[in-house]
């Protein structure tokens, strides 16, 4: 079993620091079913990849070995004459968790900025087993962001007539963290092999979360994902969706007698990103677009938006602010904020605190954020928030973003006159939204650019409707800097 890893990062070579593997150096690691190699086909200022190849004794494999709810071939000798050796699998991914132990959890001594920070990368599996097809890999990969290449394996080179095989060629290619990226191939792998090596235990529930973190609760195949990672034994996949809903509750709440917002329409595109993704990949760029290197998610729900911002190193001070104390033990867990560096721990803060309340501590930040929201207070609570965010707290940027009630007729299942989620107190068209943003924009100093999130549609608009204001005097808006011990001092 080969995979590749390569970056254009340069220097590219820092790839070392992220996996803990020297380019120099071929090392070896023992594994329960055989034995992982990791080198480097080149390291070059330019250009570094890694390669870790694993090679796989069958009878290490069976020997000693509870068999797996799901196997690969069913026959006497199934446990020895298979495919395990050769095509990418579950066996794949315990490797990576065993060699690239620190790269997965995002921890680099030397380099802690750059295992933060989004790279070019570059990923290989020449041969995976892949149950569902080219598509469905197509399908799992691409909604995280990453461009995708499957190309189906043929049976027998020399008889193209005989078709395809169960096996492709994958290929992925973007700009991800590479935390993210291994964690990624640390659950699919195993997902499209849908035939774990290995006895499936309630502890994997905590494996896949972990792995999870930050992208599976959003993912618009979750339910399939949960189910062949823990080998379709309903009551684990049952638990581990039931933890995954409470994630999407924290971050956009979308129950299930309510519109699936995440997955969006159907119409029948599995590489689109869900509108969760989209709307967050917008703010960012509203974020980057305002200069913007201290921010403030006001609503902060269960971190999805905090994490991205941390990946970032532009963003030297990033803070999360719910009135859910539950929400903030959310984002800590998918923050993992206990193992991250302290370097890294020092540029994020969690608060509680109820945005109709003016609070010291959310004053002089650059930029701060509500996204989705608004539509969760009465309108008569409006005018309280207004007043603690663009007037007391007043960041130089506000990045607004709210569902736009005219595209409701566009979800299949909901009644007309029905909100996407019942805990929206209303839901503004994009008139009553445009008329909010020009009055407070107005009364509070500042200027405002209103713009659509997702499909725009030329009768109704785009599902989530946004705005960016920003303050007139925008450097007299963050003059005063909050440190870490003003923070602590005002939170007394």
């Amino acid at each position: 079993m080969l995979l590749t890893l390569t970056t254009t990062h340069r220097p590219a070579t820092d790839l070392g620091y992220l996996l803990v593997k020297h380019p120099d150096r071929v090392q070896e690691f023992d594994l329960p079913a055989g034995t992982a190699h990791v080198f480097y086909p080149e390291a070059t200022q330019q250009r570094c990849t890694a390669a870790l190849l694993v090679e796989v004794d069958p009878q290490r494999l069976g020997v000693g070995r509870r068999r797996a709810a799901s196997t690969p071939e069913h026959f006497t000798l199934g446990q020895y004459v298979n495919d395990r050796a050769y095509a990418a699998s579950s066996l794949l991914s315990s490797a990576l968790s065993t060699v690239f132990r620190s790269a997965l959890r995002g921890v680099s001594r030397d380099r802690p900025e750059l295992a933060g920070t989004a790279i070019p990368l570059s990923i290989r599996v020449p041969v995976l087993r892949c149950r569902g097809g080219a598509e469905l890999a197509v399908r799992l990969f691409a909604p995280l962001g990453w461009a995708v290449t499957a190309a189906p394996l043929p049976l027998d080179g020399q008889h193209p007539e005989w078709g395809d095989s169960r096996y492709v060629d994958l290929c992925l290619t973007g700009t991800v963290r590479l935390a993210d990226a291994l964690n990624h191939l640390y659950v699919l792998l195993p997902v499209l092999d849908d035939a774990k090596h290995y006895w499936v235990a309630p502890d994997e529930i905590d494996k896949l979360l972990r792995a999870g973190a930050g992208w599976l609760a959003d993912h618009p195949d979750r339910a399939l994902i949960t189910r062949r990672y823990l080998a379709h034994r309903r009551a684990l996949a049952g638990q581990a969706l039931a933890r995954l809903a409470e994630l999407r509750l924290a971050d956009v709440p979308v129950p299930d007698d309510s519109v699936d917002e995440a997955a969006g329409p159907a119409d029948g595109d599995p590489r689109r990103a869900s509108l969760a993704v989209r709307r967050r990949e917008t703010v960012l760029a509203a974020l980057a677009a305002s200069g913007a290197a201290r921010v403030v998610d006001l609503g902060c729900g269960g971190g999805a938006l905090l994490t991205a911002l941390l990946a970032d190193r532009r963003y030297t001070e990033v803070v999360g602010v719910d009135v859910a104390p539950q929400a903030l033990t959310m984002a800590a867990r998918r923050l993992r904020l206990d193992r991250l560096p302290q370097r890294q721990q020092d540029r994020v803060r969690l608060w509680q605190s109820a945005l109709t309340y003016r609070d010291d501590r959310l004053r002089g930040y650059n930029a701060a954020v509500l996204m989705e929201v608004v539509e969760h207070l009465d309108p008569a609570r409006l005018p309280a928030l207004e007043d603690a965010v663009l007037g007391h707290a007043r960041p130089g940027t506000v990045v607004v973003t709210t569902p736009n009630a005219e595209y409701n007729v566009r979800y299949e299942g909901l009644p007309a006159g029905r909100f996407r989620h019942p805990d929206h107190r209303f839901e503004w068209t994009r008139a009553e939204f445009a008329g909010w943003v020009d009055r407070v924009a107005a009364e509070h100093g500042y200027t405002a650019a209103i713009s659509g999130v997702g499909d725009d549609d030329p009768e109704v608009g785009c599902p989530t409707q946004l705005a960016v204001l920003t303050a007139v005097d925008k450097a007299a808006a963050a003059a005063t800097p909050s440190t870490a011990a003003n923070a602590k001092e005002a939170g007394r």
